[in-house]
């Protein structure tokens, strides 16, 4: 399996995911903003497993829908869409979190674990 299986940039339908997911955890206003500013942000590159230890959430199955059509298309050699997050704030105990990508990070982690993640990481205002 490709260890390599990232594009270079988010597809065009992973932002309006994003607001979208955003919108039910924040207003509607900063979610809107943090998925303009997600468009802007430079790609910085993370561990699997560190983003799911970051971001509080459980390693999703491999039978997982959404994983195992992730996983399949990397074994198809098909490249992932990077992942779209929002910092989070240790002192406040507020978790990262992810905007778009949750399954791709999981479907990754499957793959291996220490493989790098390019993401665009956005704080809140």
């Amino acid at each position: 399996m490709a260890s390599e299986h990232w594009q270079d940039a988010p597809e065009e339908h992973d932002y309006p995911a994003a607001e979208s997911y955003l919108s039910l955890v924040l207003d509607a206003p900063t979610a809107a903003a943090l998925a303009s500013a997600l468009r802007d942000a430079p790609t910085s590159v993370y561990l699997a497993k560190d983003l799911l230890r970051a971001s509080r959430l459980p390693l999703l199955e491999r039978t997982d829908a959404h994983v195992a059509k992730d996983f399949a298309k990397v074994r198809d050699g098909k490249r992932l869409s990077p992942v779209l997050l929002v910092r989070g704030r240790a002192s406040a105990d507020y978790p990262l979190t992810v905007a778009d990508g949750y399954h791709r990070i999981c479907a990754s982690y499957w793959i291996d674990e220490d493989a790098p993640i390019p993401c665009r990481v956005v704080d809140l205002p």
